[in-house]
């Protein structure tokens, strides 16, 4: 199983965000750039995958902001049969909790996001998971660019919401919180690999 993994939007370069908008300054409290968030996160998935030995692609790990259509011409030239995109977000619009997303249709990508979501739960008990249960399974679906135009199963996790100050203070600006957040990611993606793809568990997670 080959993970591809996308790091939404872009980051800072010479101080200087990347991404119009996808920020929220709390002034004195701190500030949170969207894209420097995701690149955290998946600089932790990245670091256990090479631990475990998971193989990984890192799809877009420039700090400027890569073009939708190139991220997925990136992925489109490893196998599907073998891999999955990961495409890493944090939310914004005044909600809270975190949401799971895949393309509308009930495929593999929604197998994998069911594993996601539990895992999710799993961390984070006292915290909300944002579903739709209207097609039996917890994903919420969206023809978001890198789900529909990605040729593998994908899924897009929205984690947490940055202009939730609560969340802002607690999760998303911690290390601790991060690290949650890194952490139940890659439980999931070895319960994908055993589940989804029939692999192994790598050896470090057995018990």
């Amino acid at each position: 199983m080959l993970v591809l993994i996308d790091n939404g939007h872009g980051s800072l370069i010479n101080g200087e965000y990347q991404t119009q908008g996808k920020r929220k300054d709390w002034e004195d409290k701190g500030i949170i750039y969207e894209g420097e968030f995701n690149r955290a996160i998946v600089s932790g998935i990245i670091e256990q995958l090479t631990f475990l030995n998971i193989p990984y692609v890192n799809i877009a790990p420039e700090y400027w902001d890569v073009r939708l259509e190139t991220r997925v011409k990136r992925a489109n030239k490893y196998p599907a049969r073998n891999s999955f995109y990961l495409s890493i977000h944090s939310n914004a619009g005044g909600g809270h909790g975190s949401e799971i997303f895949t393309s509308p249709g009930n495929t593999k990508s929604d197998s994998i996001a069911t594993i996601f979501g539990e895992e999710y739960q799993k961390e984070f008990p006292d915290r909300t998971l944002r579903t739709d249960f209207s097609d039996g399974d917890l994903d919420k679906e969206r023809r978001f660019y890198v789900l529909t135009k990605t040729k593998m199963p994908a899924i897009l996790t929205e984690n947490f919401f940055m202009d939730n100050f609560e969340e802002f203070r607690d999760i998303l600006n911690t290390r601790e919180g991060r690290q949650r957040i890194v952490d139940y990611h890659v439980k999931a993606i070895i319960r994908t690999k055993v589940e989804v793809f029939n692999e192994t568990t790598p050896l470090s997670f057995r018990t």
